[in-house]
């Protein structure tokens, strides 16, 4: 007899099926097949330890199992929950009948706990792609799954629960939400706000044209001048995220195994990573390829401070994905494409001692150090960048002298206006240019209201 539950494989940041096929054949021992990678085969070790814990046993028998399609690469612990049922069902421990109507996902623990895995969320939209009746996942990852709707979520804590419910003897909690009132109601508080920053007008300007117009923005000034409290300010001043973005975050997010509190990504990103990152750190990568910082910002922001401290062939990388919003990662076995779709947002001082061309510290490097410093970022590089920006520092004076400072909601809101202009004025281009496309005789027709097309 050959039992089929049915799990998922990511792919980038979406998920493909995978059918976890079991026969029992006389013998007595476990086989795993279709290229599993470590933590797959040490899943009959965790599923055996299982299901003593809940008073039931491996059949003493050959047991094969093939997680099918077998040129797919199977790699992470989300293969235990779906295994150790397909063995129960072909032991004819436990009925098959549910076993189509569900997909599963979940590792166990040795004492048949239910513990979360990453990419929740792709699987969910996956198990709704195909029609499922639900999924049955565990329960720190429920709330990410339930974003999905006309899905029944299933909350599973231990294998016992799952073993009840598949055999009709109990029922699994359910969790259900409403996700456009969910995202409608999220909080969206900033940890820095411009209402903070004393002075500095000419740059808050500056950072309110980069967000309207979400181009990417160089600060060049001293220690001290407020580069850093800026960039951390400019997420607040962004328009926020429309709910196709918070859902397309949240699924990278999950696939590099960082999950919302509330399920749902409702802010847009800001990553800052340290100047020693490598390149695969940077843009994602590994054996099997996981999304990078650059993708991690998507929809967001990604600032990167010290900038000429950074690797010259890290920043490198930063080209391709700046001018065509995707990263495609590559290697021998396996292709996958990230979305990067990120304003970079950067800074630097004048010069290795920082205080070049400073009102009231003197500058100790020589001109030829100056040259080497700034030398470090490369022209293409800077090609991309839209903005730079000189921050002038302010004495105590003058910022005593700024008691109120504009706040980032009366920035944003110019900002959104800005942005409401774009689009409007994008809305015409695109009309006018569809119309342009019909040609010369159908034109006037089409104005006039007059065109008919007989089939």
């Amino acid at each position: 007899m050959v039992v089929r539950t049915l799990s998922a494989a990511l792919q980038g940041i979406d998920a493909t099926p995978v059918y976890c096929e079991t026969a029992i054949s006389p013998g007595c021992r476990i086989i795993i097949i279709g290229l599993p990678d470590a933590a797959v085969k040490e899943s009959r070790d965790r599923m055996e330890s299982a299901l003593r814990e809940v008073g039931m046993r491996v059949p003493r028998k050959q047991i094969t199992i093939n997680l099918a399609p077998a040129d797919v690469r199977k790699e992470g612990s989300m293969y235990d929950v779906p295994i150790a049922v397909a063995v129960l069902a072909a032991g004819e421990l436990i009925p098959a009948a549910k076993l189509g109507d569900y997909m599963l996902v979940g590792e166990l623990s040795l004492d048949g706990k239910v513990k979360p895995v990453s990419g929740c969320l792709p699987f969910a939209i996956l198990a709704r792609k195909m029609g499922l009746k639900g999924i049955v996942v565990p329960r720190e990852n429920a709330r990410e799954a339930a974003v999905v709707n006309q899905l029944e979520v299933l909350i599973a804590d231990d294998l016992h629960q799952i073993v009840e419910f598949l055999s009709g003897r109990g029922e699994l909690e359910r969790l259900e939400v409403n996700t456009r009132e969910m995202f409608a109601k999220a909080e969206r508080t900033y940890a820095a706000d411009f209402a903070d920053v004393k002075g500095q007008e000419v740059e808050k300007r500056a950072f309110a044209i980069a967000a309207a117009g979400g181009h990417n923005l160089i600060m060049v000034g001293p220690p001290g001048a407020g580069k850093s409290m800026m960039a951390k300010c400019l997420p607040s001043i962004l328009p926020p995220l429309s709910l196709g973005e918070a859902l397309e975050t949240t699924k990278i997010h999950s696939v590099a195994g960082l999950r919302a509190e509330t399920g749902l990504i409702t802010q847009r990103p800001f990553r800052s990573p340290h100047h020693t990152i490598s390149s695969v750190a940077l843009i994602g990568g590994g054996t099997n390829p996981l999304p990078g910082e650059v993708s991690l910002a998507h929809n967001g922001v990604l600032y990167l401070d010290e900038l000429p401290e950074f690797r010259r062939e890290v920043l490198e990388v930063l080209r391709q994905p700046l001018e065509d919003r995707v990263i495609t990662i590559a290697r021998a076995k396996n292709t996958v494409t990230y979305p990067s779709s990120v304003m970079l947002v950067a800074s630097m001082n004048p010069c290795p001692c920082g205080y070049y061309n400073h009102p009231t510290h003197e500058c100790t490097c020589t001109e030829s150090q100056v040259r080497k410093y700034l030398g470090r970022i490369s022209g293409p590089l800077l090609d991309r960048i839209d903005m730079q920006i000189e921050i002038r520092p302010l004495s105590f004076e003058e910022m005593s002298r700024h008691h109120v400072s504009e706040s980032s909601a009366s920035i944003r809101e110019r900002v959104l206006k800005a942005r409401r202009i774009q689009e409007e004025r994008f809305a015409q281009l695109s009309a006018a240019a569809q119309l342009n496309a019909l040609g010369p005789c159908l034109r006037p027709h089409l104005a006039r209201g007059t065109y008919h097309c007989r089939l």
